[in-house]
């Protein structure tokens, strides 16, 4: 049976190789960002998600301070590679940047005491649906992206580059752009290792 919704999912991969160009203008992106974030199901309906957009030049410039923040701690004879895995981040058209607001979080502990231990893991579910649902709209929208976690090592820069919010917990970090170059065979476990289904 063709499904297709599973069509989509098997098209979303990780893309490295990026390039600038886009299918899209980026007002059309950034609102297939903020449409998939906005329909991302959250706990609660609590849509503690918040998203940064960067094209270009910010983009580029994230990407430089990652860098910067790697090179305190990356041994200097080991950095080519790392540079180079972060210049190909700075390659692409842009960036999102996903956080989760820690002030709705907290708010949802008060109110409802009885889950308040749960909220925390919820927001970060919530956070990883919305991840998500930009990734699988950027795929079916040609648009290539890789998911990324320099986060906390980038938080205080990033937070004083862009005047982020101090509520605003940043989670991840997703670059996007054309893709380079094809996809390699994704390998899969057995999936008798990972499911079960009881008739």
């Amino acid at each position: 049976m063709s499904n297709s919704f599973i069509d989509s999912l098997k098209k979303r991969r990780t893309q490295y190789a990026l390039g600038k160009t886009l299918p899209l203008s980026q007002e059309a992106v950034a609102n297939l960002i903020r449409d998939a974030i906005k329909h991302a199901p959250s706990s609660f309906n609590s849509q503690s998600s918040r998203a940064i957009v960067l094209f270009g030049a910010q983009s580029e410039k994230l990407w430089g301070l990652v860098k910067e923040e790697l090179r305190k701690i990356v041994p200097a004879d080991s950095f080519a590679a790392t540079e180079a895995k972060v210049d190909s981040f700075a390659s692409g058209a842009g960036t999102v940047l996903f956080f989760e607001d820690q002030d709705v979080v907290k708010n949802l502990q008060e109110n409802f005491a009885l889950y308040a231990d749960n909220f925390p893991i919820w927001s970060e579910q919530a956070g990883g649906m919305a991840q998500f649902a930009v990734w699988l709209a950027f795929s079916h929208a040609g648009i290539g992206a890789s998911l990324q976690h320099y986060n906390p090592l980038i938080d205080t820069e990033v937070a004083k580059e862009w005047n982020i919010p101090a509520s605003w917990k940043l989670r991840a970090q997703m670059p996007f752009g054309s893709h380079e170059q094809p996809f390699p065979e994704k390998e899969f476990m057995d999936d008798s290792e990972r499911f079960k289904a009881f008739f």
